[in-house]
């Protein structure tokens, strides 16, 4: 027998400042849990949301005050999203690093997708919202790709996140990351100063590879240790694109560790032999300034246990 999600009323409800600017599908997706995205789009196809009296488009963006008109629903569970078992994410909360009125900033573990879709049932914003249900906001400021782990950016307030947004636009925003490449890194720090193109093979595998007619990109490597078969790096972002880091690393020689996608099979090999069993990208500090007046955060997110290990036993055999 399949449980039900129910919003059984019509509800009007004022935009607020902290509220405005967002998309109505987020904001109907927040308002009406439980009921899945396809669902969302379709009771706004059909009208039955509004705003102000009037239909919508999804990419409608709120304005303080707007009114908005929630219809009725009714959803089985198993056209919804899969439930997040009460108590099961719980250890997440001991990985949040940082937090104020705000935002808050969390080490994401390597695996987890930051949102949900693409066959995962949740990721990280899914379950921090199923953990924290009284959260009245939570988004995310910024992505990390699944394998990768460490400080994820979040805000509490819509404020935040319309204020952090601009600092990303403007570079205000420090996001350091630790990654283990092959070989031995020569020649100190460097700028990688190459451009970026976004491709989709076939079996819709996207793919990203250096090309001028990408966009431009460039990432700072800064050697930290340097061994005998292999490099721990501290990379600075000047940009933020996709598998930045990654393709920028294989681009120069020096994939890094564990990189199925950009990365050398026989250097995985040996290092999985010694134990890794991921991506070594960890993005480990992060620095802003969210007032003019206000004093710089800065976070850092230790090497989790298995990475630090793998680097203490490639110094070992030094």
């Amino acid at each position: 027998m399949n449980s039900e999600v129910v919003h059984n009323r019509v509800r009007e409800q004022t935009v607020s400042e902290e509220e405005a600017g967002q998309r109505i599908d987020n904001y109907l997706l927040r308002e009406l849990k439980g009921v899945p995205k396809s669902r969302i789009y379709r009771i706004l196809r059909k009208g039955e949301v509004r705003v102000n009296k009037g239909r919508i488009k999804p990419t409608y963006r709120l304005n303080v005050g707007d009114i908005v008109r929630i219809p009725p629903i009714r959803t089985s569970s198993k056209e919804g999203e899969t439930k997040i078992k009460p108590g099961s994410l719980d250890w997440l909360e001991g990985r949040v690093l940082f937090e104020d009125k705000r935002v808050l900033v969390l080490n994401k573990p390597s695996g987890m997708a930051v949102h949900g879709g693409s066959g995962l049932s949740f990721g990280v914003i899914e379950a921090l919202r199923a953990i924290r249900p009284d959260a009245p906001y939570l988004e995310l400021v910024h992505r990390l790709d699944r394998e990768t782990s460490g400080c994820l950016l979040i805000a509490k307030k819509r404020s935040a996140l319309r204020r952090l947004h601009e600092l990303m636009r403007t570079g205000g925003i420090d996001k350091r990351y630790l990654a283990l490449l092959m070989g031995r890194w020569r020649g100190g720090a460097r700028k990688i100063d190459a451009p970026l193109l976004k491709n989709s093979l076939k079996s819709g595998e996207r793919v990203v590879r250096v090309d001028p007619q990408g966009k431009a990109a460039d990432s700072r490597f800064i050697p930290r240790q340097i061994m005998q078969r292999a490099s721990l790096v501290e990379v600075e972002l000047g940009t933020g694109r996709t598998h930045q880091i990654r393709v920028h690393a294989a681009h120069v020689g020096h994939p890094i560790a564990g990189d199925t996608k950009y990365g050398d099979e026989t250097f995985n090999g040996a290092l999985r032999e010694r134990g890794l069993k991921r991506l070594f990208l960890h993005a480990y500090r992060l620095s802003f300034t969210l007032g003019d007046d206000e004093k710089p955060i800065t976070i850092e997110a230790p090497l989790d246990g298995e990475l630090q290990q793998l680097v203490d036993r490639l110094n070992d055999d030094e």
